[in-house]
């Protein structure tokens, strides 16, 4: 494969001697440290993946690195997300990232757009960057990425990570398939949980994230084979590597159709689900959770205080329950849920007693998460198997709102 960036940049003798060991390489060699210099890349999200990817991007000589984020860095990052640290806690994860790459490498230039990846921004983001690496944590934004890049015919180094499991690819239209060749819809809403619910492994964004930065070189320096057309498969606790063959369609809605004619739409619409879980979660106007009523922990709390005829229903998982829990709540996961619900479609109705038993059928029922949208799915399955949606609440925000709200000491994760 041809290089995909043909300018070169000078170098100075600083900069040949920062660079010395990849220069006494002849698949990289002078020629392709000024290719590097003169390279731009968009990494979308400064977080698990971004955080190694922009790096090791820096560090190698990557002349300009776009960073696009509006969160700010938490506690909880730090465990994974390794460009922060205690002393930007608090502050934009974009200033805190520049801290650090600036550190690391001071004739770098780097773009920051402090804002969420839409519909309506995504081209004029992307459009400047040669490569775009997806860092993103969710199924809205990786299909926006993806539909973005077929219609500017560029190249999206695609990773993801979920609790010892990492993915990479690259999809590149021009020499390959695209995301969507490989998934053409996505899960229905509640059966892939995020890494907030489900937890991630904090090593584990470090491999993936290293993987794409690999690629991301590759692609710049025309070096090597690139993952086009292959998706690499990880396994932490295994320690395995498998590759599986991605095959371009050619009835994709997407890189099937003549690029001008890509239309970006209303990705958490398609999805049915937020972009993000940043802010407490909210099934208002999202078409997948139509009917489900909702409540706010202040109503939650004046409900169990005067004795209302209700019961709470934790549908969080029992090592969380271990973290923090409301007294005098039912807890039974969601799983667990989504499994008696499925039995009973399925004609195992044996199988689902003991777990429906629990959930009176009479009471109005206050459901709860860590952030509200498992809660929601929960009630979804519920009302597949008879439950009255009327007397069904979701609680925006779930544990994670009543720590901010109603109890400051439990702790939040």
């Amino acid at each position: 494969m041809q290089p995909i960036v043909n300018t070169l940049s000078d170098l100075s003798n600083e900069e040949i001697k920062r660079y010395s060991r990849h220069l006494i390489m002849p698949e990289v060699g002078i020629e392709g440290q000024r290719r590097l210099k003169a390279a731009s890349v968009l990494l979308i999200g400064t977080g698990g993946l971004g955080s190694p990817t922009a790096l090791y991007l820096a560090a190698a000589g990557i002349g300009r690195i776009g960073l696009v984020d509006y969160d700010v860095v938490d506690e909880s990052n730090l465990q994974r997300q390794i460009i922060h640290g205690i002393s930007t806690v608090g502050i934009s994860k974009l200033d805190s990232a520049e801290k650090r790459l600036r550190d690391l490498n001071p004739d770098l230039e780097i773009v920051k757009y402090n804002v969420p990846l839409t519909a309506e921004n995504a081209l004029e983001l992307l459009a400047p960057y040669d490569v775009i690496i997806d860092g993103t944590d969710n199924f809205p934004t990786r299909y926006l990425v993806n539909d973005a890049c077929v219609k500017l015919g560029k190249p999206n180094v695609y990773g993801s990570v979920f609790r010892f499991d990492g993915q990479l690819s690259v999809f590149y239209a021009k020499e390959g398939p695209c995301y969507r060749c490989m998934f053409p819809e996505p899960p229905p809403p509640g059966l892939v949980p995020s890494c907030a619910e489900g937890g991630v492994l904090g090593i584990l964004p470090g491999t993936i994230g290293t993987l794409q930065a690999t690629e991301a070189l590759k692609l710049i320096l025309g070096i090597g084979t690139p993952m086009i057309g292959r998706m690499l498969l990880y396994d932490a606790l295994d320690m395995s590597f498998n590759t599986v063959k991605v095959r371009k369609n050619p009835d994709c809605p997407v890189c099937g159709v003549p690029a001008e004619a890509v239309e970006l739409i209303d990705y958490e619409q398609f999805c049915g689900m937020p972009a993000h879980d940043r802010s407490n979660f909210s099934v208002a106007n999202n078409n997948a959770y139509d009917g489900i009523q909702e409540i706010t922990v202040q109503e939650l709390k004046a409900r169990m205080e005067n004795g209302a005829d209700v019961v709470v229903l934790d549908v969080r998982d029992p090592h969380e329950w271990a973290i923090s829990a409301i007294d005098g709540t039912l807890r039974i996961p969601k799983g667990d849920i989504q499994a008696a619900k499925n039995a009973i479609l399925a004609g195992r109705k044996l199988h689902s007693e003991t777990v429906l038993s629990q959930i009176p059928t009479d009471k109005q029922l206050l459901v709860l998460c860590r952030s509200g949208k498992r809660s929601a799915d929960s009630i979804k399955f519920l009302s597949e198997v008879g439950y009255d949606m009327s007397r069904m609440y979701n609680v925006v925000g779930g544990i994670l709102a009543w720590a901010d709200a109603i109890d400051p000491t439990m702790p939040k994760y």
